[in-house]
């Protein structure tokens, strides 16, 4: 067993070196590009921190074929996920964390609902009706394949959209004005390839934690693996905040559950023929889909109330609804 420990050990390392370096690069292509850094954090460093989830879900439908396992992997890390923000606003001590982000959040946290709305109205109404699907495949999973990209197209619009002070703008691209956009993004493959490396060997060195522990079957396996599974994001967002690029590690927030729902869900139906996804998964999957809606509920809230004052100083308002969603997450989970 202290090999396997010492294996997710390394690995860890590695996850947090390269999801450093990665949002340091993401943030340098943000300055030398025309996309912002929430742009970057959306797209970019959600997709790669995601694939490690992407590799759980498939492997859960074509390997083990448990779909539950699949879908409570997404909303599992989903509500970690949004725990981070409550963690990050902990850290962060200046002031409330979202009352210095940009209010764009809002619409890709909005959009972030939809699609998590759907992926719950889906598995809820699949076992209430039938015929709800194409062959195996079902029609939810088409709707969130489609509400995935038109976000990515709505968020993209507004994001150029938006009017930035120049003066802002000249200050801060000198921060990375001694290395090229060219290197930059080669750096940026780099980093990005080692940590999805990382991340999935992580995945697997989880099933095998698992497996030695006798977690395999458990509510602690399941949530085990969604956590660690998360901690790409975590990394890269606390590199992000100590950058000062709070934008891009809230933005990464919302791109990876934009991706692990209208894409991971969406994939792992593809591959699981025995049937459509959303009426092989439990209902109370479909509550733990509100419950995320709940959490992004709370940060939207956050984004504006623009608060002024920590509590105590040491967290905004924010932080103990975020918390007690996630353990009331967590619970539904458990009993699923």
């Amino acid at each position: 067993m202290f090999l396997v420990w010492l294996k997710f050990l390394i690995c860890a390392v590695i996850v947090v070196i390269s999801g450093t370096k990665l949002s340091k690069y993401g943030d340098a292509i943000a300055e030398k590009t025309s996309l912002t850094g929430a742009w970057v954090g959306l797209l970019l460093l959600a997709t790669v921190t995601s694939m490690p989830e992407m590799v759980t879900g498939v492997s859960s439908v074509a390997v083990v074929h448990i779909p539950d396992l699949a879908v409570g992997t997404v909303f599992g890390s989903n509500l970690f996920n949004l725990l981070i923000i409550a963690l990050l606003d902990i850290q962060y001590r200046s002031a409330p964390l979202l009352s210095m982000a940009s209010k764009l959040h809002i619409i890709s946290a909005g959009l972030c609902m939809l699609i998590i709305a759907i992926a719950g109205l889906g598995i809820f109404l699949s076992n209430e009706v039938d015929y709800l699907n194409i062959g195996w495949y079902s029609v939810f999973s088409l709707l969130l394949l489609a509400s995935y990209f038109v976000s990515l197209r709505v968020i993209f619009r507004y994001e150029q959209a938006e009017i930035f002070d120049s003066v802002v703008i000249e200050v801060e691209s000198k921060r990375y004005a001694d290395t090229s956009l060219r290197r930059t993004c080669l750096s940026f493959v780099v980093a990005a390839l080692l940590i999805v490396g990382a991340g999935i060997w992580m995945a697997m060195i989880g099933d095998e934690i698992a497996d030695v522990t006798g977690w395999e079957a458990s509510f602690v396996g399941s949530m085990f693996l969604a956590i660690i599974s998360s901690l790409p994001e975590l990394t890269v967002c606390t590199a992000a905040l100590r950058l000062g690029a709070i934008d891009m590690a809230i933005a990464d927030i919302f791109g990876s559950n934009m991706f692990n729902t209208g894409i991971i869900i969406a994939v792992s139906d593809l591959f699981y023929w025995e049937s459509d996804l959303m009426s092989s998964s439990s209902v109370s999957l479909a509550i733990a889909a509100g419950v995320t809606v709940a959490m992004t509920g709370v940060i939207i809230g956050g984004l504006l109330c623009r608060s002024r004052r920590k509590v105590f100083r040491l967290m905004s308002w924010e932080v103990p609804a975020l918390v007690a969603l996630y353990v009331l997450g967590v619970y539904i989970l458990f009993t699923c």
